[in-house]
């Protein structure tokens, strides 16, 4: 069981104060305190590289009932700064765990604060945006805790691709992943990925894996040369943390790279896609995180359910330039979700098609990669998932 933790404050920049317990690791954290929708899938969602330097709040009301194991994760550690929730689970009731969530997050260093009313602070981030905080167990000192959440890192103008990246190139086979038998390759044909890093989830490996792609995956800050260099067939923006903006280095390098070899983007590849093709960025108020988004394919008129993680998104004015072409958008706020180059092999998506957690509604975006990578012609539209052959909402 869970003992009586120590009461904790969170803190956010503009004076406001969340009061409730300690879970996970005793102590302090700060970051930009931001809300996922997901009824489910914190383990991914706390692993996901795209969520460093961020509280992460759960607005389901009961996190941890099934714990955690070892093969629902998206990378090698926890990633978040922090985890607020409403009530921490101290039983992991499920055939798959192999532990508790609270006791995961204490051995991984992650604070957590419960027992506070995550409705009322999503609402005030809804509201008022998302704010920077801190998470405290070791201070009540209000006013302390609040120039500290000011004083703390603002996630506009921050490269934290840099931070996640890996460190040297890897390789990860043909197959060598648990996809889930939901892709295949064409025409029996093993393509060569180059995948760049800038906080990647393991199932997009594992996605491309299961497709019979061997993937080569590099540094966020590999040139284009040393990426042709390696002779793919196709390149691969991941997504990632942070504001694209200040990613000059894949910026650049991308611009070269739509040039020479079928390229597809996602989440902050498909940012920074966007400003290498001459566009601007700009950072939401509060976000787009959970499994439950609506983006409409302007190609065919179908309607996916997306899971989404991102803070800032790609202004309409880029297809003001007649060689893009906007093919998807949100359904919530209209934003741009997706694009692609009339005349050249390269297309993005501001979403998750991997999801994990959330929904497979988009996992064709996979199989048309490979066909660009097939044909090496541009993406004359992105078509219905059932029409590229690839089972919906598995």
């Amino acid at each position: 069981m869970l003992e009586r933790r120590p009461r904790a404050i969170l803190a956010l920049e503009d004076g406001v104060f969340f009061e409730g317990r300690s879970f996970g690791r005793m102590g302090e954290t700060e970051g930009e305190v931001v809300f996922n929708t997901g009824l489910c899938g914190y383990q991914e969602v706390l692993t996901d590289p795209s969520y460093a330097g961020q509280i992460v709040t759960m607005t389901y009301p009961h996190i941890g009932n099934y714990g955690v194991n070892r093969e629902d994760v998206e990378s090698t550690r926890p990633q978040v700064a922090g985890f607020v929730v409403r009530e921490i689970s101290t039983v992991a009731s499920s055939w798959r765990s192999s532990g508790e969530l609270h006791r995961y997050l204490d051995e991984a260093g992650v604070v957590g604060l419960s027992e506070i009313d995550t409705r009322a602070l999503t609402r005030h981030l809804r509201i008022h945006g998302a704010k920077r905080g801190v998470i405290s167990s070791l201070s009540q000192n209000r006013d302390d805790l609040v120039d500290r959440a000011r004083a703390s890192r603002d996630m506009a103008g921050l490269d934290l691709a840099r931070e996640v990246t890996c460190e040297k190139p890897y390789r990860v086979e043909a197959n060598a992943g648990d996809g889930g038998g939901t892709l295949s390759g064409i025409g029996g044909r093993a393509f060569h990925v180059v995948a760049y890093d800038f906080g990647m989830k393991r199932n997009i490996l594992r996605m491309l894996s299961a497709a019979g792609c061997n993937i080569t995956v590099v540094p966020a800050t590999t040139s284009a040369e040393a990426a042709l260099a390696l002779e793919p067939d196709g390149i691969f923006l991941s997504n990632g943390p942070g504001d694209p903006e200040p990613c000059v280095y894949a910026i650049e390098a991308t611009r070269e790279l739509i040039r020479a070899k079928p390229t597809f983007g996602i989440c902050l590849g498909h940012q920074i896609m966007g400003l290498a093709c001459g566009g601007e960025t700009f950072k939401l108020k509060f976000g787009h995180r959970g499994a439950n988004h609506p983006v409409k394919n302007l190609n065919t008129g179908q309607v996916a359910i997306t899971s989404q993680n991102h803070g800032f998104a790609v202004l309409p004015t880029l297809f003001d330039d007649p060689e893009l072409e906007l093919t998807h958008v949100n359904l919530n706020d209209g934003t741009v979700e997706g694009f692609r180059h009339r005349d050249l092999p390269a297309f993005s998506v501001q979403y998750h098609p991997e999801a994990s957690p959330g929904p497979h509604d988009s996992h064709y975006l996979f199989t048309q990669f490979l066909k660009l990578m097939d044909s090496g012609e541009p993406p004359r539209s992105l078509p219905r998932a059932h029409a590229a052959g690839v089972p919906v909402g598995l």
